[in-house]
C-alpha cells in the first residue's frame, strides 16, 4: 500500500514537472528559433504556401514573420535590413510612456497649458486645455498642421470648435507633440529610450540608433516627426513584448497596467469611422487606443481582442492574443514598393486563415 502511495506521488511530481515545462514561455535569444513542424500546431502547409504565394503575386512587401508562441513558423522577404517604419514609431512611443506615467514623471492630465506647449501658431485657450492622455489618444481638438504630412487632418472639424477629448482625429500635430513632450517631461531622448527600454533587453539584433532621425517643415509646428528604423525581426520582438503583456522572460519591461492601458478602447470603430471616411472599407474595423489600432466588430475568435501599430506604404505590427501570434512586416520605401491600407487589412485577416487548431 505504502509503495502503491509512494508511485502516485512520484508520478503526480512527473506530471506537474510536465505542465510546468509545456506552458513555459518561449523568448528569442540573440537569435529567433523556428518551429521544427509548424502543422502540427495547426498551421496548414498549403495554406501557408498559398499565402506565401499571395504576398509575391498581390503584395509589395519586402520582409514579413509570423511568430506562434515564441517560435517563427514562417517568414518571408529580407527580415534583416533596417528601413522606415513610419507611423508605427507612434506606437512605440506609447509603449516608452510606461515606465514614466508608473513612477510619475509623465502625469497624463497634465494640460498643455501647464506644460508650457505653443506653436509657429498660437493656441486658442481650449486647444490649451488639452491634456497628455488627449493627446496620446488623438483627441487634443487642436487642429494645426503637422510638421509632416501622411495625416487625416483633412478631416479636421474648424478649430476651437470641440473640446479637448470630445473627438477623435488622426492627426500628426497630436503625435509629434507628443514626442516633444515625453522628451521634456522625462528629460530622455526618445531614440535613447528605444535602446535602454527595447532594444538592449529585447536583444535586438539590428538595432542601430545611429539611423534613427527626426525631420519636419519648422515653419509650420516647432515639433519635429522622430522617425525610426527597424528590422522586421526586431518589429517582432516589439510584438511579442506586447503580446507578453511587457515581460520578457522574468523581467517587466513594461508595466502590464500600462499595456492593458495601452489597448483600452479611447475611440471606437464607430466613433473613426464617422470622423475618417476613408476608414469604411470591406477590411477590420479598427477603434483606437494609445496610439495603438484595434481591431473591433468581428466574429472570428482569432481576431478577437487583436491590436496593431501601422504605418504608410505597408509597416506593420499586429498582435492576436487569442491564439499566441505576432505579425510583422514591412515595405522598404527605398525600393519605392507601397501597399495599400486594405492590402494591409487582407494580410492581418489572411495570417490568422493559415491557422486552425485540432
Amino acid at each position: 500500500m505504502k509503495s502503491n502511495k509512494t508511485l502516485l506521488t512520484i508520478l503526480l511530481v512527473i506530471s506537474l514537472l510536465f505542465n510546468c515545462t509545456s506552458k513555459a514561455q518561449i523568448y528569442p535569444d540573440t537569435n529567433w528559433s523556428r518551429a521544427e513542424n509548424s502543422s502540427t500546431n495547426g498551421w496548414d502547409d498549403t495554406k501557408s504556401s498559398i499565402f506565401t504565394r499571395y504576398l509575391i503575386d498581390s503584395t509589395n512587401i519586402t520582409g514579413l514573420v509570423i511568430v506562434h508562441k515564441g517560435q517563427i513558423i514562417l517568414e518571408y522577404g529580407d527580415i534583416e535590413e533596417n528601413s522606415y517604419i513610419a507611423s508605427c514609431r507612434k506606437s512605440i512611443l506609447a509603449m516608452l510612456f510606461g515606465k514614466y506615467v508608473e513612477n510619475g514623471t509623465i502625469k497624463l492630465n497634465k494640460t498643455l497649458e501647464e506644460l508650457n506647449i505653443n506653436d509657429v501658431s498660437e493656441l486658442l485657450p481650449i486647444e490649451k486645455k488639452a491634456t497628455i492622455k488627449d493627446i496620446i489618444s488623438a483627441k487634443s481638438g487642436v487642429y494645426l498642421n503637422g510638421s509632416n504630412g501622411g495625416d487625416f487632418r483633412r478631416y479636421a472639424p474648424e478649430r476651437g470648435s470641440v473640446n479637448p477629448g470630445t473627438h477623435w482625429l488622426y492627426s500628426n500635430w497630436d503625435f509629434n507633440v507628443a514626442g516633444y513632450i515625453f522628451e521634456q517631461e522625462t528629460n530622455c531622448s526618445i531614440y535613447d529610450e528605444i535602446e535602454s527600454q527595447l532594444a538592449i533587453p529585447l536583444k535586438m539584433q539590428d538595432w542601430d540608433k545611429s539611423l534613427q532621425r527626426k525631420s519636419g517643415n519648422y515653419e509650420i509646428s516647432k515639433f519635429p516627426a522622430y522617425h525610426m528604423w527597424f528590422s522586421t525581426r526586431d518589429m517582432a520582438r516589439i510584438g511579442l513584448l506586447m503580446l507578453r503583456k511587457g515581460k520578457w522572460n522574468d523581467k517587466q519591461i513594461i508595466p502590464e497596467t500600462w499595456v492593458n492601458e495601452i489597448i483600452t478602447e479611447r475611440t471606437s470603430y464607430e466613433e473613426a469611422q464617422k470622423s475618417v471616411p476613408l476608414l469604411k472599407s470591406d477590411g477590420l474595423d479598427l477603434g483606437y487606443g494609445y496610439m495603438w489600432w484595434l481591431v473591433e466588430n468581428t466574429n472570428d475568435y482569432r481576431l478577437k481582442n487583436a491590436y496593431s501599430a501601422q504605418g504608410a506604404l505597408g509597416q506593420n505590427i499586429t498582435i492576436y492574443p487569442e491564439i499566441d501570434v505576432v505579425l510583422a512586416f514591412k515595405t522598404k520605401s527605398d525600393y519605392r514598393r507601397r501597399n495599400s491600407i486594405q492590402t494591409q487589412m487582407n494580410i492581418m485577416k489572411k495570417v490568422v486563415e493559415i491557422y486552425n487548431p485540432n
